[in-house]
């Protein structure tokens, strides 16, 4: 086994392992004061869904990369490739919901109290639980597509017509596979960061007006102090952030190795670019979100 290897299989379960605990630890953290009998925000609702799928990408995606580095390449026969790819899809696309499903909530959340936004106030934290099933039902249904690409690494075909992740292969996109895929895949996911964008634009509006209103008044302590809503807003607003980059950078990778057969680095800075937002994202709201870090006091 060389270097590359090495340093790669430890790059990844490094990488798993860390984002797997971060995450755990704040699911933990969340069970633990919802059963302690104290009050969680609606938005828990969504970040605990938003660490345990963040969690499952980390193990789906990490895990096959690290063997598959250490030399393990038949692991995994042709059922087993298809689940793992599906699972990871699925949970990769929630991801990307529940990230937008937050900014969009707590946009709601913080917007002016008028007629035409209290509809909207009064629906939002009812409609969190439905809004989340309707994600998970529909990352469940479009990612069947997965089962149809993906092949186990016995799989005799020619190696022209298939990418090779090590470990297991995709058959490479003709023209109707490709238009599905874009349709089925890419569309979805770029209307969802559209949405966070629009949201996070908004949020950060509506903070810039709040702090213009209140420089002028003086400053005691009290005042002083943001709202719980401004921290949450700032914290989600970080966070979002922080996906964008990622996820933008990871886009690039995995549509251009879709149509185009990747050289091996790529697909390997694809993978990794693709579990940082899952790595961080637990440790960003914990540092970042002071509900979050009273729960955590408070056990």
């Amino acid at each position: 086994m060389d270097f590359h290897a090495i340093f790669l299989s430890t790059v990844f379960s490094l990488q798993t392992a860390i984002g797997f605990l971060g995450n755990s630890f704040l699911v933990c953290i969340l069970i633990i004061t919802f059963f302690a009998g104290h009050k969680l925000r609606p938005i828990d609702t969504i970040l605990a869904q938003l660490v345990w799928v963040n969690s499952l990408v980390l193990l789906f995606k990490g895990i096959p990369e690290t063997m598959a580095n250490l030399g393990l390449k038949n692991f995994l026969d042709d059922n087993d490739c298809k689940t793992v790819f599906y699972i990871h899809k699925v949970c990769r696309g929630l991801s990307i919901n529940m990230t937008c499903l937050l900014s969009g909530f707590q946009a709601i959340t913080i917007s002016p109290i008028s007629y035409r936004w209290a509809k909207f106030k009064d629906k939002a934290p009812k409609s969190i639980i439905p809004c989340s099933l309707l994600c998970w039902f529909l990352q469940f249904l479009l990612n069947i597509i997965v089962l149809k690409t993906i092949q186990g690494p016995r799989a005799s075909r020619n190696s022209s017509e298939i990418h090779s992740y090590g470990y297991c292969f995709t058959l490479e996109a003709t023209k109707i596979s490709s238009e599905l895929f874009t349709v089925v895949i890419v569309l979805p996911d770029a209307v969802c960061v559209g949405l966070m964008v629009f949201a996070s634009s908004y949020m950060m509006l509506l903070l810039g007006r709040h702090h213009k209103r209140v420089k002028h008044i003086y400053m005691t302590s009290l005042s002083s102090r943001a709202s719980p809503e401004t921290k949450a807003t700032r914290s989600i607003l970080l966070l979002v952030t922080t996906f964008v980059f990622f996820y933008s950078l990871n886009s690039i990778l995995f549509t251009y190795m879709y149509f185009k057969k990747p050289r091996p680095w790529l697909v390997q800075c694809s993978v990794f670019l693709g579990s940082c937002f899952p790595t961080f994202c637990s440790f960003v709201l914990i540092s970042s979100d002071t509900q979050i870090q009273r729960y955590c006091c408070g056990l």
